[in-house]
């Protein structure tokens, strides 16, 4: 089993909500919990600029990779750049890419990482600098790996990003649930709107969220017919998450995933699992969120 992360994506980006010490958390509570062993872990190594090129503009790649960002670039993206940060972002642009490879082998890529669903073709929003998932569906495509793939992005935010790079493709299809009233703001995306766009308000937990996501999973994944799903397993969905608005437990975010996971691979579907969102007060326990996000999808594919 592969495991794709890199301590490198721990980036000290000072006093942030975005606690990247959360990827180290979720790796050492998998191995804590048995769930995988430390030679399990796969540092994906750093994409290179043309392989980025696929999906973003040549000016914004440049502009990572040589440190030029400017005063609205970082505003936009809410982080400040750094080498740190550029090689962390590049990690995890190619961790999902080779998770995506993983999982059409085995039948599941894991990544403790990824789910940069804000990211744009020219600009980084909302902390997501490089849209992984667009970029790995892409790339496989390119290569003649897959004819169709998909998005399920479980997010508290829609991601606009994606749905902007994927919009009006017959091969790729994106489903989101998420609050209309959180970032991005108004619904859809700044751009446009996901394939499948369900909205729900805030307080929304683990009854309602269930059964809204058990009725239009389903129907979704055949209608869009992929041989690849890539999942933006955000947990901040949780009810003590301070950037998000529902009421989900641990053990309904648990479900959630655990729904997920089967409902993708019972089809005989490749599942790429990517961690997207998680910004409670403790990282830790956001880690462990994330982690149980992973055991789920190990379980389900024994």
């Amino acid at each position: 089993m592969k495991v794709y992360y890199s301590p490198d994506y721990v980036v000290d980006i000072g006093n942030h909500v975005f606690p990247t010490v959360k990827f180290a958390h979720t790796a050492e509570r998998l191995i804590s919990d048995g769930v995988i062993n430390p030679v399990d872990l796969a540092d994906p190594g750093a994409i290179e600029r043309d392989a980025l090129l696929v999906v973003h503009d040549n000016a914004w790649v440049k502009k990572i990779f040589d440190g030029t960002m400017t005063l609205q670039d970082e505003t936009s993206l809410e982080m400040r750049w750094s080498p740190s940060l550029a090689m962390a972002h590049r990690k995890c642009a190619a961790g999902t890419v080779k998770a995506a490879r993983e999982a059409l082998e085995t039948g599941l890529g894991l990544h403790i990482g990824g789910g940069s669903h804000h990211a744009f073709a020219g600009h980084g929003e909302g902390f997501c600098v490089f849209n992984d998932l667009a970029l790995a569906l892409e790339t496989l495509r390119r290569e003649g790996a897959i004819e169709r793939g998909a998005v399920v992005d479980l997010d508290v935010h829609q991601g606009n990003g994606t749905a902007a790079l994927l919009v009006g493709r017959e091969d790729f299809s994106t489903f989101s649930m998420h609050d209309p009233a959180l970032y991005p703001f108004d619904g859809t995306g700044t751009t446009a709107a996901s394939t499948v766009d369900i909205t729900m308000p805030a307080g929304t937990g683990d009854t309602e969220y269930h059964k809204l996501l058990r009725e239009r999973l389903p129907a979704f994944l055949d209608d869009a017919g992929p041989s690849l799903v890539l999942y933006q397993a955000g947990v901040d969905v949780h009810e003590d998450d301070r950037l998000g608005r529902f009421e989900l437990s641990a053990h309904g975010v648990l479900e959630r995933d655990r729904f997920v996971a089967e409902t993708v691979l019972k089809r005989g579907i490749a599942l790429v699992v990517t961690l997207g969102g998680g910004y409670g007060s403790d990282p830790a326990e956001t880690g462990a969120l994330h982690a149980q996000t992973i055991a789920a999808a190990i379980q389900a594919k024994r």
